[in-house]
């Protein structure tokens, strides 16, 4: 499973022009599932999610997580961070979840996230979404988890 977080000052998601989630100060999460994953990837995401230290403590070095601040998390399905970009000039998706898998995984990992955190948020899995952020720093991080 892999998450691209990115410290945000605000962060939503809209389809159709309509927002379906939004956080204020907290984590933008785009999270890929791959073919692999299950339940101890989906169990080890949530614990780096809001236990990942990337928010500044009273003396400026990242050292509080989304734990300690008790901010939004706003999870979003992006199987294109799955891609396989090695070769050739267009992506292959080989190494992404097939959508029915995808899916699974991406809710179990939501329902996590919400049974550990208040605040948590998402996009519409499979749907084209707008995602509009505000990155504090910018402070983006790669998380895998295999």
């Amino acid at each position: 499973m892999i998450a691209l977080i990115q410290r945000a000052l605000s962060a939503r998601v809209d389809v159709d022009n309509e927002t379906v989630g939004a956080i204020g100060p907290g984590l933008l999460a785009l999270v890929a599932v791959q073919p692999e994953d299950g339940e101890a990837q989906a169990k080890r995401m949530v614990e780096r999610l809001l236990g990942y230290r990337v928010f500044s403590d009273d003396a400026g070095k990242m050292n509080r997580s989304l734990t300690d601040t008790g901010g939004g998390l706003l999870l979003v399905s992006q199987f294109t961070l799955a891609a396989d970009t090695r070769s050739g000039m267009r992506p292959s998706f080989t190494s992404a979840a097939s959508p029915e898998h995808g899916r699974i995984w991406f809710e179990r990992l939501v329902a996590l996230a919400r049974a550990a955190h208040p605040g948590v948020e998402i996009g519409r899995f499979g749907a084209h979404m707008q995602v509009h952020l505000i990155n504090d720093g910018p402070v983006t991080f790669w998380l895998e988890v295999r």
